[in-house]
């Protein structure tokens, strides 16, 4: 036993100092975080006009219109990289053989010396493409820019990059130009990258309105690249007109699902369904995916006002899908220039993404903030208005940020006078405030005094009666403080109690001032004690006035807006009882807790906490509860709720401030918790919250018990509060537990009807599923949200109400000798329930073949269940199999059967034989 500890001693010390090492090496990086690849001269100057001069592509791009977008830059912030022609063509020789076959290069060099009527016949024995006698050194330029600036990026000399080049790439194939493209910039860089610095996995993302077919041909069988494009369609009538860029296409071989195409049926789609599609889609995806490097095939002829394109994307939306990607690879991100055909909006467009790649805020997105409804799918989606995007694009602030920082050492003077040992001990602030002067965040971080907040301020969200009573045990003797305490549920009080809760609060108050007035961008309170368990007119779990939800209405109060919408995000492992119940009637504040649960008997042992409960009112829909119930939920559990509740939620409420209940008891080793959410993981959340009211995000501290944990989480989000980009999470990273999938899933189910962000499935109108094989045998689901249409390669199910949700279906469980024949009869999927007559959401026991309905209908089958201990059921909806005692999704052989009956009854086909 000894031998044991010892071990475990020593691996905890191992995983301790290896988190130092990260932590030191995250904040010791150089401050430079762009390169802007320009190769000046004939590069850029060259109009090429030996063909039609009024093709798009040949419009004169000078520098002067090609750098608009230096007007809103900080250029003492950007190293502008001038490329010399030696060295971009020795890097390209080398480069473009790992992608082009020689007898093509060997082709296109020899257009320097051919007539023009040769130039004008070669360019037409391809597609939408001209030729020029200096096309192959411009090309080659263009391609040498984006290595060199991808050797930059991968040797750490910059964290970021932006290739202002042309002509663009993405739709050059390995023999064939294609489309104003000649050399596939964006696929030789990643051929490079894995060659030349040994990274095995690239993300590639295309949001240039066309398909990237010559991408897309070109790894389409390789599985280290994923490659995600998100372009028009409209059922393959808009050009490259191919079958392949629609959303079935999802790669071949062991590289099946590394193609992902979201491919809009209509025009005018905007900032909303791109932001919903990122956040839903293509995260979840990447997250698992894990990049080393990401590329972005960064066309602009998306955005409103170009000619080609004709979509609604502002140049704000892209500084928030920029600001997505950098929370990938460590931060490697390099976008290369493709289309964009209106060089005002290409140029703001590119101007955003280089306020995101310098760490600017992300800026407040214009209403309305809800993707497309299926209603929407015939008619073109108005426009936000250009001027106005333009007008809060200028008035955005300085890339150059600051992080605010609340600490005082005087609310350490709250303690536990009877136990010595108790988890919430003074030591939690001046551990974390010692943490962040080891690794030099306080250095970097802008120094916010705490104050005492006044008992008229502390009104906002307390009753006078219970102020008066904390405020009078500053003078009582300790027999009254124990006894005063015992009245409370999990409180105890000293005489410095109130003042350091009053500081607590001040404190966040001097926080919220500084970021609404835009004096600092973003903070971190290391405050304590907590404050998300105190009620209007009592304390509980620790906490004495609600520092979150006091901070939420001092804010509101002093804001010019009225109201002031605010998101308090509550990522204690407890459920804020207080904050829910002071803004359960309130649809100004919107409050999203993701706690542990376990059906309600784990602190603060309330059905308030459970997901059915979505607030009263005019404030129904803006209280969320993600519930976790069995399992030790960790950072794949926290992510899958962020990229299918949280965010999606969050920016359709489109707040002007974010608040934090950051309580990091979640975190791995934690005594009270029993979690495993990393510093890492804590770092990917907070980077996500960033992209959400131009970047106003304040974190408060609330609970966290284990000092080592609490002091490297929030050290790693204040980290990522002062631009630094999260560290890489575990490779590989696992997938959600089944019972965090089936938390998440009832959240959908609950507030579906309150918002458009988790409504992006559309049913048929027959009521068959998008693909032949539906539910969890399918391996690629059709997922449509207006004129989207994507394919995924992973298991779904879909609720009733028409939700999409990710799940991880068990292979085996030890009921499947419950599954009895079928009957001679088979299975009618059309029954109505035996007990009620429904017909809404009917399954099938799979051992004595009753139909009964669901748990969201009357709970016929769930009753069943549990009198007749029957536990494997079948969907009608889906055709998806649940295990009630597994708590879990069931995909084995021994269910075909039972399944490909169902199939057949209400498809009038058989599913693939089971191998």
């Amino acid at each position: 036993e000894v031998k044991r500890r010892g071990r475990m001693e020593r691996s905890r010390d191992g995983t301790e100092e290896e988190l130092k090492d990260r932590l030191q090496k995250l904040v010791n990086k150089e401050p430079v975080s762009l390169s802007l690849c320009l190769s000046v001269s004939r590069f850029i100057c060259l109009s090429l006009r030996l063909s039609n001069s009024s093709l798009p592509f040949l419009t004169e791009i000078t520098p002067d219109k090609l750098l608009l977008f230096h007007k809103n830059i900080n250029t003492k912030h950007v190293l502008i990289l001038t490329l010399l022609s030696s060295d971009c063509s020795l890097m390209s020789s080398y480069g473009l053989l790992c992608v082009c076959r020689k007898h093509y290069v060997d082709m296109m060099k020899s257009t320097q010396t051919m007539s023009e009527s040769e130039l004008h016949t070669l360019s037409e024995s391809y597609d939408s493409v001209y030729l020029h006698p200096e096309s192959f050194q411009v090309c080659v330029l263009a391609v040498g820019s984006v290595l060199q600036l991808v050797d930059r990026v991968m040797t750490s000399e910059l964290r970021n990059g932006f290739a202002v080049i042309r002509p663009p790439g993405h739709h050059a194939q390995a023999n064939q130009a294609n489309g104003f493209c000649v050399f596939n910039n964006v696929a030789i860089a990643a051929r490079y990258a894995q060659t030349t610095h040994s990274v095995s996995r690239v993300l590639i993302v295309d949001w240039d309105v066309h398909h990237g077919q010559g991408i897309q041909y070109l790894f389409q069988e390789d599985p280290s690249v994923l490659y995600f494009s998100v372009h028009r369609y409209e059922q393959g009538s808009f050009w490259p007109h191919l079958p392949e860029s629609d959303g079935g296409f999802v790669g071949s071989g062991r590289a099946e699902g590394r193609t992902m195409n979201l491919s809009w049926n209509k025009v005018g789609m905007k900032d909303a369904d791109y932001i919903t599609a990122f956040q839903q889609l293509l995260l979840p995806v990447a997250y698992e995916f894990q990049p080393e490097l990401v590329l972005v095939s960064a066309g602009f002829d998306a955005a409103f006002g170009d000619p080609k394109g004709e979509m609604c994307v502002s140049p704000l939306c892209f500084h928030v899908l920029t600001h997505m990607l950098m929370s990938l690879a460590e931060g490697r991100l390099v976008l290369v220039l493709e289309g964009g055909y209106d060089l005002q909006s290409t140029a703001e467009g590119a101007a955003s993404c280089v306020r995101a790649l310098l760490g600017g805020a992300c800026p407040p997105l214009t209403p309305p903030t809800a993707p497309c409804g299926p209603l929407a799918t015939g008619s073109v989606i108005r426009a936000t208005s250009y001027e106005q995007s333009m007008e809060q694009l200028s008035s955005a602030p300085s890339v150059a940020t600051a992080t605010g920082l609340v600490y005082d050492e005087r609310m350490m003077e709250h303690l536990n006078m009877w136990d010595r040992h108790h988890p919430e001990q003074p030591q939690r602030i001046s551990k974390i405030f010692s943490k962040h002067q080891q690794l030099g965040l306080v250095a970097r971080c802008q120094r916010i005094a705490a104050r005492l907040a006044t008992e008229e301020e502390l009104t906002l969200c307390h009753s006078v009666q219970h102020i008066k009573q904390i405020k009078a045990s500053a003078v009582m003797k300790a027999r009254d403080l124990h006894k005063l305490g015992e009245e409370f549920n999990s409180i105890f009080i000293n005489n410095q109690s109130f003042m350091s809760a009053q500081l607590a609060v001040g404190g966040c108050f001097n926080a919220v001032e500084r970021i609404l007035t835009g004096q600092v961008s973003n903070g971190v309170a290391i405050v304590r004690p907590p404050g998300h368990h105190a009620e209007r007119d009592s304390p509980c779990g620790f906490c004495f006035f609600n520092t979150a939800a006091l901070a939420a209405r001092h804010a509101q109060k002093i804001s010019n807006h009225a109201p002031l919408r605010v998101l308090i995000l509550d990522w204690d492992v407890h459920h804020g009882n207080g904050t829910q119940h002071m803004f359960e009637d309130d649809d100004s504040v919107l409050y999203i807790s993701l706690h542990r649960y376990d059906n309600g008997i784990f602190f603060p042992s309330s059905e308030d906490a459970a997901p059915n409960q979505v607030g009263v009112a005019k404030g129904a829909g803006f209280n969320v509860n993600v519930a976790w119930s069995g399992g030790r939920m960790g950072d794949s559990d926290y992510l899958a709720a962020f990229h299918h509740v949280v965010m999606p939620i969050a920016t359709e409420f489109n707040p002007g401030l974010v608040l934090v209940s950051a309580g990091f008891d979640a975190a791995r080793g934690d005594p009270l918790g029993g979690y495993n959410v990393t510093p890492e993981g804590y770092a990917h959340l907070t980077h996500q919250l960033m992209s959400l009211a131009g970047g106003r995000v304040l974190l408060i501290l609330e609970g966290g018990y284990n000092l080592s944990s609490i002091s490297e989480s929030m050290a790693m989000c204040t980290s990522v509060l002062l631009g630094d980009p999260p560290p890489s999470l575990v490779i590989p990273l696992p997938p959600p537990h089944h019972s965090a999938v089936a938390a998440i899933n009832e959240v959908i189910q609950h507030h579906a009807p309150y918002w458009r962000s988790l409504r992006i499935h559309k049913r048929s109108s027959t009521g068959k599923p998008p693909l032949p094989s539906p539910g969890l045998e399918a391996t690629t689901v059709t997922v449509q949200t207006g004129g989207l249409s994507v394919s995924l390669t992973v298991s779904v199910s879909f609720c009733p109400q028409s939700t999409m949700y990710v799940v991880d279906p068990l292979s085996w469980c030890p009921h499947l000798d419950a599954v009895k024949q079928l009957p001679p009869s088979g299975i009618d999927v059309f029954l109505p329930c035996q007990d009620c007559g429904s017909d809404a959401e009917n399954w099938i026991c799979l051992t004595c073949y009753q139909v009964l309905c669901g748990r969201y209908v009357n709970s016929h089958m769930l009753d069943h269940a549990a009198v007749c201990e029957h536990p494997l059921v079948l969907s009608f909806s889906d055709l998806s199999v649940w295990c009630y005692l597994c708590e879990a999704y069931i995909h084995n052989q021994i269910l075909y059967e039972a399944k490909n009956a169902a199939h057949c009854a209400k498809f009038g086909e058989e599913i693939p034989p089971w191998s």
